[in-house]
C-alpha cells in the first residue's frame, strides 16, 4: 500500500541519508498502525516500533504507557514519531475499570511518548498524535471543523486530555498535529470490521433511526493522510482526518446493501443496542458531522471521499 512518496529532506547525521526516513510509531500492530507502516516500509522508510515486551528485534524499542517508560535512546535519529496507541473504545463494555483504561492508556501513553522526544537531544522534526472526532462531542446536523470547541460527555473530556498531554514535545519546539479520526472504513477492524461480516450475512441494518451522521475515512485515505501530516510543515494542532461528506447511519446501511449486494431488512432499535454496547452506544447512536477543513485546505485530495467509494475500497 504505497500511498505518497516523499520529497527529499535534509537529514542530521545520525538520520538515513538519500531521502530515506526513520519513523518510530506506536500502536503499530493495530488497524491504522499496521497498514501505515506497510505503507512506509514500501516506500523505503526506516521504521522503529515501540513494544510493550523487552525489544527482540532491530527495529523494536520497548516502551510501558502504565508506567510512562520509553527506552529513549531507541528514538534517537528518528525524523517523525506517530503516536497511535490507545484501548480500543469500542472493544468493551464501558464499566468504570475500562473507562478508566480508555483514559489512561491515551494520557499516560501521550505523556510518555511526548516527554520522551522532549528529551532528545535532537529531537523529531514532527509528531502525530492520533486523537479522535470525539473530540466534538454529539454535534447533531451541525457542521463542525477544527475551530469548534471540545463537547461535554466522557469521550471529548479524555480527548482534552489527551492533546494536552503532548505539551511536554510542544514546549520542546517540535512540531505536533493532532490527527482527530473519524470512522475508519476497513473490513480488518474497527466499526466497519464488525459491519462487513453482518452486511455480507444479509443481517444489516440501520441504527436507532439512522439519522445520527457519521463522519468516516477509508484506511487508504486515513494512511496517505497521516503521511500528509508528517511530511507537511505548515501543519500543527488539530487537523480532522474525515471524508468531505459525512453521511447518515441510514445512508451508509444503504451503500453497504448496494456495494455487497445484500438486503438490509434489520434495524437494530436503540434501546437494544443501549442494553448490548452500554454506554458506548451513545458513541454509536450520536451524531458527529465532522469536516476536514485544514486538511483539504492544506491541498490533501481524498482518493475514496464517498461511503460508496470507501467500501468498495474496502471490500
Amino acid at each position: 500500500m504505497g500511498l505518497m512518496a516523499f520529497p527529499r529532506h535534509r537529514t542530521h547525521p545520525d538520520r538515513p541519508a538519500d531521502g530515506v526516513r526513520r519513523i518510530a510509531v506506536t500502536g503499530a500492530n493495530g488497524l491504522i498502525g499496521s497498514a501505515l507502516v506497510r505503507s512506509l516500509r514500501a516506500d523505503g522508510h526506516q521504521i522503529v516500533r515501540l513494544v510493550r515486551h523487552p525489544a527482540r528485534a532491530a527495529d523494536e524499542v520497548e516502551w510501558d504507557p502504565k508506567r510512562q517508560y520509553v527506552d529513549v535512546a531507541g528514538l534517537a535519529g528518528c525524523d517523525a514519531v506517530v503516536h497511535l496507541a490507545g484501548a480500543g473504545v469500542g472493544d468493551r463494555r464501558w464499566t468504570e475499570a475500562y473507562r478508566r483504561e480508555i483514559r489512561e492508556s491515551r494520557v499516560l501513553g501521550t505523556a510518555a511518548v511526548a516527554e520522551a522526544v522532549a528529551s532528545l537531544d535532537v529531537p523529531p522534526e514532527v509528531m502525530v498524535c492520533g486523537t479522535a472526532i470525539g473530540y466534538y462531542g454529539d454535534t447533531g446536523s451541525r457542521r463542525v471543523d477544527e475551530s469548534a470547541p471540545a463537547g461535554d460527555g466522557f469521550l471529548p473530556s479524555v480527548c482534552v486530555e489527551w492533546e494536552e498531554a503532548a505539551g511536554a514535545a510542544e514546549e520542546a519546539g517540535v512540531r505536533v498535529a493532532y490527527a482527530r479520526t473519524g470512522l475508519v472504513v476497513a473490513r480488518e477492524g474497527g466499526a466497519w470490521g464488525r459491519l462487513f461480516p453482518l452486511f455480507r450475512a444479509g443481517l444489516g441494518g440501520r441504527l436507532g433511526d439512522g439519522r445520527q451522521y457519521w463522519s468516516f475515512i477509508s484506511l487508504h485515505d486515513e494512511v496517505a493522510a497521516l503521511r500528509h501530516l508528517i511530511d507537511t510543515p505548515s501543519l500543527s494542532g488539530p487537523v480532522n482526518l474525515t471524508a468531505p461528506e459525512p453521511v447518515t447511519n441510514r445512508d451508509v446501511t444503504a451503500a453497504m446493501g448496494r456495494v455487497l449486494r445484500r438486503p438490509t431488512p434489520f434495524p437494530v432499535p436503540a434501546p437494544a443496542l443501549r442494553l448490548a454496547l452500554g454506554a458506548f452506544a451513545h458513541d454509536i447512536l450520536g451524531s458527529q458531522r465532522v469536516l476536514p477543513t485544514r486538511l483539504l485546505d492544506s491541498g490533501f485530495r481524498f482518493a475514496f471521499p464517498t461511503i460508496t467509494r470507501a467500501i468498495h475500497a474496502a471490500t
